[in-house]
């Protein structure tokens, strides 16, 4: 057992701004010994901003930190530390070609009488790693393990300096579903021995199965704090998406986990015998000169979802790019529409139908100081479609880009609002819109809805099911595998750059798919 009793939190009146904007609205939240709190809520909904409160990232404008009823400053996550309380980011801070041993112990004093002594910390990693479940080898180096096993070096970093309440960012967004059970069990171990979890999250199924309590937070408010046993999941969409969330609507597959299977059947049922997509053989490398695909093939049919289960690292961004045509292919053939595209500038790719929904959306989506309808033109500047006389009709292009705004229900001030401006979710409506606005053949998305709430993520999950009616061969990438499953037609599972097995609709097992995901899986068709 832990020599302290974990603290008892309260957060009074907390409010954030940031310039005009009020990110946090005079929250209040109440974590008990012991339990495991669930912090839900959409993209922009104040969760991640409250923590970073409390973990010393941000100064509030006003409110205060009361633990076991003592008010207490925090002002950096020194004093956060020292307050007992830890955090795991989504974005892991970690020195690659470092051990575990030495990225736990960075920042603190291991000093013996004449050199550095890691030889206690180590045995200290190891005897936690045991307690709370979190298999690690101290002397690994980090930069060889898998998403899973450095996120256990983040908790374990959080543990040896002392928390006795563990925030987690997001931490299941990653994982395979063996690896969310592992995590679970751990948050369960550590409760038991007595410390207490916040587990930020948007994903509801998840919520339920593990948190004792959860608050709810929308716009920057508290909304409502319940118990597990007094809720379950349309309840908490409702209040999450705050109206009456239809739980008949295709809504957020990786928050409920599934999806009502009359809205499956409408997808299935769009799939059509004519093959759309075709690719053989393919090898990319990426920008080292390193294979990350091997011999990949694939056929879409067209109105027909093909999804990619992979966690992260595994090639996905290299065959994306390879098949929207902005990477070369290193050897292999694609083919869209009975077309070899191979070899073809990216504006040919463009012109024949093939549509990009990249997955960093700020980084490669859009040009954040140009405006909505700069965007919109970008990837077709230079097609007789928008020109005029040789140039670039741009009265027409604003038009176009009322329309767009009007029918993806973009929240901007006008077709000349800067991207950059925009929420992500309004990016995401952006992108998609420059997407759809040629009728694509084949449309690539890479995690499309992540960081977006549930509104966005049902927009998304719209404009795919329209895709697919009108014949579009769409290939879904998502290192989110609820989203995978439920979404698609055919599930393929990626490991090293490989198929590591394919299913069809319908005989989807999450947990095999996920050995698959990490090479334990015999590969399948």
């Amino acid at each position: 057992m832990t020599e302290q009793q974990p603290p008892r939190l309260e957060m009074r009146g907390v409010v954030k701004t940031f310039g005009p904007v009020v990110a946090l609205d005079s929250v209040d939240l109440e974590v008990g010994r012991n339990e495991v709190h669930g912090l839900l809520g959409g993209n922009g909904a104040g969760k991640t901003t409250l923590m970073n409160v409390l973990y010393g990232l941000y100064r509030p404008n006003a409110g205060e930190v009361l633990l076991d009823g003592a008010p207490v400053s925090i002002g950096s996550p020194r004093d956060a530390i020292d307050a007992g309380v830890g955090m795991v980011h989504q974005t892991f801070l970690q020195v690659d070609n470092y051990t575990v041993t030495e990225n736990i112990v960075l920042g603190t004093d291991v000093s013996g009488p004449l050199r550095l002594d890691l030889g206690e910390a180590r045995e200290r990693i190891r005897e936690l790693s045991t307690r709370f479940g979190l298999t690690v080898d101290p002397d690994a180096v980090v930069e060889e393990l898998p998403v899973g096993v450095r996120q256990r070096v983040e908790i374990l970093k959080a543990l040896y300096r002392g928390a006795r309440l563990l925030i987690l960012d997001e931490p299941t967004t990653n994982l395979t579903p063996q690896e969310v059970d592992d995590l679970f069990g751990s948050m369960r171990a550590m409760v038991d021995d007595g410390m207490s979890v916040v587990l930020i999250t948007h994903k509801i199924r998840e919520t339920l199965s593990v948190c004792d309590r959860m608050t709810v937070m929308r716009d920057g408010r508290r909304v409502e704090t319940i118990e597990r046993a007094d809720t379950d999941a349309d309840h908490l969409a409702q209040v999450m998406v705050g109206g009456s969330a239809d739980p008949g609507d295709l809504i957020d597959a990786t928050a409920l986990g599934a999806v009502d299977a009359e809205e499956v059947e409408t997808v299935v049922s769009s799939v059509r015998e004519e093959i759309g997509v075709t690719a053989q053989g393919l090898v990319v490398v990426n920008d080292q000169g390193h294979e990350l695909i091997r011999g990949f093939d694939l056929d879409i049919r067209e109105g027909e979802i093909v999804g990619i289960a992979g966690v992260a690292g595994n090639g996905q961004v290299e065959l994306a790019e390879a098949l929207a045509g902005v990477r070369p292919v290193r050897s292999g053939s694609v083919q869209v529409g009975g077309r070899s595209m191979c070899g073809l500038p990216t504006a040919a790719w463009l012109d024949h139908g093939v549509a990009y929904v990249p997955e960093d959306r700020h980084r490669d989506g859009i040009l954040p100081t140009a405006s909505i309808t700069e965007n919109l033109v970008l990837g077709s500047q230079r097609s007789p479609r928008i020109r005029k006389h040789g140039l670039i009709d741009w009265g027409a292009a604003k038009q176009r880009a009322v329309d767009a705004i009007e029918q993806f229900s973009v929240r901007a001030n006008g077709p000349g609002t800067p991207a950059g401006d925009l929420s992500g979710g309004n990016i995401q409506r952006v992108i998609l819109a420059r997407a759809f606005a040629h009728q694509p053949r084949m449309l690539i998305l890479h995690n499309p809805t992540r960081g977006l709430d549930l509104g966005s993520t049902r927009f998304v999950y719209e404009q795919v099911r329209a895709a697919t009616a009108a014949g579009c061969a769409v290939l879904l990438i998502s290192e989110d595998l609820d989203e995978v499953i439920a979404l698609s037609d055919r599930v393929i599972a990626l490991y090293q750059g490989s198929q590591a097995g394919e299913w069809p609709h319908g005989s989807v097992d999450a947990y095999e798919v996920g050995r698959s995901m990490t090479g334990l899986g015999e590969a399948r068709v």
